[in-house]
């Protein structure tokens, strides 16, 4: 199983709706909480090429974007395999 990591606030509805998604599926998601670590916002905008909304999600190296994007990948069937299911 790829590993998951999205940097997230906690009042932030796209990242509920994608946490949610992936644990649906039963992957594990690292997340940074960029509102409780807000050093780390920084570190999120360079790895996601300048993006500044949340959530920023990475599966493996991949940059996926938001929760639209990571909702696309799974309605396209591209998800599953992208999470190693």
């Amino acid at each position: 199983m790829a590993k998951v990591l999205m940097y997230t606030t906690g009042v932030c509805p796209y990242c509920q709706m994608a946490s949610r998604l992936l644990e649906q599926k039963g992957v594990p998601v690292e997340k940074v909480r960029v509102d409780e670590q807000p050093e780390r916002r920084r570190e999120m905008v360079e790895r996601a090429r300048g993006a500044t909304t949340v959530p920023q999600i990475f599966i493996g190296d991949r940059h996926i974007g938001g929760y639209r994007e990571l909702a696309q990948l799974d309605v396209r069937g591209e998800l599953d395999p992208l999470l190693g299911l």
